[in-house]
């Protein structure tokens, strides 16, 4: 008896881009309350790090394995960056 994965299904809202390297240059993906990451590296492993401003308070940080992608949440306002530019992101959305 298999059980069937559901799919999330994902509303692209902006072009993938390079994470920026460093707090001082950390992106909001226009705006955005959710992003998608990607590490495209299959060697490493690097940080992603939530920022309340450019170079401000860091919010949050977690490790993104090599080779992985996930949904991030975060305020609209706030900054996120990562260790290395080989962490790609793009605002996207949820549909139903």
């Amino acid at each position: 008896n298999h059980k069937r994965k559901k799919m999330t299904r994902l509303l692209i809202k902006g072009a993938e881009a390079a994470l920026p390297t460093g707090s001082g240059s950390a992106s909001t993906f226009d705006n955005a309350t959710v992003v998608r990451l990607v590490n495209t590296a299959t060697g490493a492993d690097y940080l992603v790090t939530i920022v309340e401003t450019q170079g401000g308070t860091v919010v949050g940080s977690f490790t993104l394995m090599r080779s992985e992608s996930v949904l991030v949440e975060k305020q609209f306002a706030h900054f996120i960056f990562a260790a290395n530019a080989a962490v790609k992101g793009s605002k996207v959305g949820y549909t139903n």
